[in-house]
């Protein structure tokens, strides 16, 4: 079994940044691919950002120039950093990991972008 766990949301204005984590634990073995999505109530979930399993990171438009998808494999850690954050930005994150075919999600964490 393998766990993901999001944190390092919150409250922050327009302009500023933040950093999300997505630890992984449990039964890892090999490499894994690796996502942030975002949801926000009455939407489905979209991709933000990914990774391969070579560590090739990928954007969707809204991200591209502003967000940075990172993974530590030591820790077992990926990270969204995001800058110049706008209100439309302010939704639950969630991370998952694909591994053998399998994909794990987290339970989020939310971000809201307000003055």
């Amino acid at each position: 079994q393998v766990q993901v766990v999001e944190s390092g949301g919150g409250l922050v204005q327009p302009g500023e940044s933040l950093t999300l984590s997505c630890e992984v634990s449990g039964r890892i073995w090999g490499r894994y691919e690796s996502g942030w999505y975002r949801q926000t109530p009455g939407q489905q979930r979209d991709r933000v950002a990914s990774m391969s399993t070579s560590g090739t990171p990928l954007y969707e438009d809204s991200a591209k120039g502003r967000f940075t998808i990172s993974r530590d494999n030591v820790r077992n850690t990926v990270y969204l950093r995001m800058n110049n954050l706008k209100p439309e930005d302010t939704a639950v994150y969630y991370c998952n990991v694909r591994l053998a075919g399998t994909t794990y999600w987290g339970e989020g964490t939310q971000v809201t972008v307000s003055s």
